[in-house]
């Protein structure tokens, strides 16, 4: 069901004519434009997970001791906000100038599960952890909870934007000869370069 929205996504805006592209093509295909939206994420996403590392440090109570946890939370935030913006509206660009190819992409699908990760992470922290945030505020170490929602965000973060530089790379695409798991993890029995197990080389 969601690949067939995706394949119906990348053919909008599409032509009669057998070379006509799609309005999906048409973005991933505009070399200038792409390389803004691409170069516009990167520096979205680092301005958005920069400002939340900056929170976790004082969190794990390895950076800015002195200063009250809210303080640098109220300060940064519109920082946060704005970098998030941006790198979802972007993102999402991105997305659809190649739907099916990220579809078929173990490290986005991997993305995609720590994004969640973390989002439920921030959800957490805001409507449970910081509740007593008053009690703590300005403690040169937060209490163990504070410290581990700050260890879990960092982590998930880090392996975000690790996952997100992998999706560049071809090692896994569909299509090539990989390991059984590989196919199934990425449905590339589905995708339009078909599955092909390793074990089916000739020896």
């Amino acid at each position: 069901m969601i690949r067939d929205f995706l394949v119906w996504l990348a053919a909008v805006g599409k032509g009669p004519g057998e070379y006509d592209p799609s309005w999906s093509e048409l973005l991933a295909s505009s070399l200038n434009f792409w390389g803004l939206v691409e170069g516009t994420h990167v520096l979205s996403l680092m301005l958005f997970a920069g400002t939340i590392f900056l929170v976790d440090f004082r969190l794990l109570g390895i950076g800015f001791k002195n200063t009250p946890v809210s303080v640098i939370s109220d300060r940064i935030l519109p920082l946060t906000i704005f970098g998030l913006v941006l790198m979802v509206a972007t993102g999402v660009a991105l997305f659809y100038a190649k739907p099916l190819l990220y579809y078929h992409n173990i490290w986005f699908r991997l993305k995609l599960i720590f994004l969640v990760v973390a989002a439920v992470n921030i959800a957490i922290f805001h409507f449970r952890v910081q509740r007593d945030r008053h009690l703590w505020d300005d403690h040169q170490k937060p209490p163990r909870k504070a410290r581990i929602s700050a260890a879990v965000s960092i982590t998930s973060w880090m392996l975000v934007i690790m996952l997100g530089r992998f999706i560049a790379y071809d090692w896994y695409d569909c299509g090539k000869a990989l390991p059984q798991w590989a196919n199934v993890a990425q449905e590339c029995a589905a995708s339009e370069n078909g599955a092909f197990d390793v074990k089916d080389l000739p020896q």
